[in-house]
């Protein structure tokens, strides 16, 4: 049985050549994709070497500031302690120094009470002697 109307097939035309217009512009497409992806890791690989070079910095910095306040640490811990020596020195010097006053005033005060003492002796030797004394002899005395 042979079928008169059958005739071999011929695949359509269309659907090839719609193939070939999807093909290029997909090949295209991954081109630009594959360009746009290479600039994207250069970019990337750029900025992770900024990143690196940017916290290299960074870190010398920090170590030139860490040694610099060590520096200034020491140098003020000296005149803290240049201050506190020297204050010492004065409380000292302070401290000798009302102590030679208060000698001072305790020896005015023997001394005071001496000369009172020695005045006080006088007077009476000084009474004994106008006792002593002619009433003649007081009346030149006082003249003179």
């Amino acid at each position: 049985m042979a079928n008169s109307d059958s005739t071999p097939s011929v695949p359509p035309v269309a659907p090839l050549s719609a193939k070939k217009e999807n093909v290029i512009p997909i090949n295209s497409k991954i081109a630009e994709l594959s360009e746009s992806r290479q600039e994207l890791l250069t970019r990337i690989q750029g900025l992770k070497q900024d990143l690196q070079s940017w916290r290299s910095k960074l870190d010398t910095q920090v170590k030139n500031y860490r040694d610099e306040l060590s520096e200034l640490k020491k140098s003020l811990n000296v005149e803290v302690e240049q201050l506190r020596s020297e204050f010492q020195e004065l409380k000292t010097t302070l401290h000798q120094q009302q102590e030679d006053v208060t000698a001072s005033l305790r020896n005015l005060g023997d001394i005071s009470g001496e000369v009172k003492e020695a005045k006080g002796a006088e007077v009476e030797s000084n009474d004994e002697k106008v006792q002593d004394l002619p009433k003649e002899d007081i009346s030149k005395d006082t003249e003179q």
